[in-house]
């Protein structure tokens, strides 16, 4: 029994150590590439052998990649705060108030971000050059919303739901108006949710690059998916990877101080499935 429960144990570690391996050695052959330069970016080591910050100097210092990397951050930045706001006020409607084609709403709204971005591409350029924000951040904003809104809407009608209704109708009795209840009844509730979702939300503004390729031509209105694209040369021997895994390391480390810093948020937000009283 001892024998069979030592390998049951050896075998999760091994598992273990696989997942990890696979997740983080990508990261982690980036970190070392990116810390080379000249021949020694072609000579495979798997530990540190000398540093070299060059790569990260040549993609601060010159060309518009810092401000690509503050056009990302603002647009994502306005994304998720639209996305929670406009979320959060659906999620109450949908989840609170009763009408007629509630379900049928809340279906429309899941089924609009299950189209490939291909498919809307040509429709969302006619409607950006129409309202005159092609190449301006307005036209990665509104694009970007059309897959960060649905998602955040039924996440967080999914929430709410579960949150007892005794605690609204205390608040109703009380005379709270429904912008109140949102605000300081379901707001502090819902963090661990909101965190989640703004989080996801997030990163999929951040890293998206169809959108930001087709709806911006300026280089300095560009976000860094498609600055780290640019880098790239005219044939294969011309690429250069230390700048490339330099400027990918700039762009994966916010993402990464954002999941430590909401990393217990984030783990209430995907385990909550109702409010203990």
């Amino acid at each position: 029994m001892t024998a069979t429960k030592a390998l049951k144990t050896g075998g999760f570690y091994l598992l273990v150590a696989v997942i990890v391996v696979q997740a983080v050695f990508p990261f982690y052959y980036a970190v070392m590439t990116s810390l080379k330069s000249g021949t020694a970016l072609f000579a495979i080591d798997y530990l540190p052998k000398a540093f070299s910050l060059a790569n990260y100097q040549a993609v601060l210092g010159s060309g518009t990649f810092p401000r690509n990397f503050l056009n990302s951050v603002l647009v994502a930045t306005v994304v998720v705060a639209l996305s929670l706001l406009l979320g959060l006020t659906a999620a109450f409607a949908l989840s609170r108030i009763s009408f007629r084609g509630r379900g049928l709403l809340l279906l429309t709204v899941l089924s609009v971000s299950m189209f490939p971005q291909i498919a809307v591409l040509a429709g969302l350029f006619e409607i950006i050059r129409l309202f005159g924000i092609y190449n301006t951040p307005l036209a990665l904003i509104f694009s970007y919303m059309i897959f960060t809104l649905p998602f955040t809407v039924w996440v967080l009608t999914t929430f709410m739901r579960d949150l007892p209704i005794e605690i609204e109708e205390a608040a109703i009795v009380d005379g709270a108006s429904p912008w109140t209840i949102i605000t300081k009844v379901f707001l502090p509730l819902m963090w661990p949710a909101l965190v989640t979702t703004g989080l996801l939300a997030f990163i999929a503004a951040w890293n998206e690059f169809l959108f930001a390729l087709t709806f911006i031509s300026g280089d300095d209105q560009r976000t860094v998916p498609v600055a780290i694209a640019l880098l790239s040369g005219g044939s294969s021997f011309e690429i250069p990877w230390g700048l490339i895994m330099a400027a990918s390391i700039i762009v994966t480390v916010p993402l990464i101080v954002l999941v430590l810093v909401f990393q217990r948020k984030i783990i209430s937000g995907l385990t909550a499935g109702g409010v203990k009283g």
